[in-house]
């Protein structure tokens, strides 16, 4: 026996004919089989000729390692590049806002320190005593009227009619129980106690102002507020005194600052 393809023998049915075509099938096969190997290994070559090229040098993922080197590294050029803009930029903003934008008169910040409560103050003016009525006001006053439990008690609108009757006669600052009153300052009282700052603070109450004496103490008695005050001076004797001094030193704000909602960290702003 040989390697060689058998010759097929001659059939009974077909005669010569059948003969043939069967010799020409087995003369062809083995061509046919080495053509299809050659087209496949042709197509396997394109396709990874393909995959190893990755779209080209210009594809935001390059395959191949060194144009991804080659494209992070142009990358990293130009944004170095647009910060040293930026940078100057900067400089030359900030030269130029250091030579046109005035500095802030002195005399001004210290009046804002004054106002804002900022910044200790000295100098003439008064301070107001307000109490509650003593124990031997209960009973019946004039005219047989006996006063209620609340006519005998400092209210939260008697500090604020004298306070108020202040500023109007030109106070330039002022202390409550010795807390600086400031444009924030919100104080409340609760049956005879007074909450301020978040302090607590009991009768009696002194409201302490820097400014012109005479000026203050006539907005005091041209005051309607106060005015109805004193008249509860007279029935329930609730305390009431007026005192001028020649200097007085009142302290700086004292409490923290103002409080403000802000973006929690991590949070995206301007997108």
């Amino acid at each position: 026996m040989t390697g060689a393809e058998p010759t097929p023998a001659r059939s009974a049915v077909g005669g010569d004919k059948g003969f043939v075509r069967a010799t020409l099938h087995a003369r062809w096969r083995p061509w046919l089989s080495v053509g299809a190997v050659a087209v496949l290994a042709g197509l396997m070559f394109s396709a990874s000729v393909r995959l190893a090229d990755g779209g080209g040098a210009d594809t935001r993922d390059p395959q191949d390692l060194a144009q991804l080197v080659d494209a992070e590294t142009g990358r990293v050029a130009e944004l170095t590049e647009r910060t040293s803009e930026l940078d100057r930029e900067i400089e030359t903003l900030s030269a130029r806002a250091g030579t046109t934008v005035p500095t802030q008169d002195g005399d001004l910040v210290e009046r804002e320190g004054v106002v804002s409560g900022s910044a200790p103050v000295a100098g003439t003016g008064l301070t107001v005593t307000l109490d509650d009525a003593p124990s031997t006001s209960v009973g019946a006053g004039p005219g047989g009227v006996e006063p209620q439990p609340d006519d005998l008690v400092v209210h939260q609108q008697d500090l604020q009619h004298v306070i108020n009757a202040l500023w109007a006669g030109g106070a330039e600052a002022m202390t409550l129980q010795g807390e600086r009153v400031t444009s924030t300052s919100a104080f409340r009282c609760s049956g005879n106690i007074l909450l301020l700052h978040g302090k607590v603070f009991s009768p009696p109450y002194k409201v302490t102002a820097v400014g012109d004496p005479a000026k203050m103490e006539s907005a005091l008695m041209s005051s309607e507020g106060v005015q109805t005050y004193l008249e509860y001076v007279d029935w329930v004797h609730l305390g009431w005194d007026v005192q001028s001094s020649d200097h007085l030193d009142l302290p700086a704000y004292g409490g923290g600052g103002l409080q403000y909602a802000t973006v929690p960290d991590g949070t995206e702003v301007f997108g």
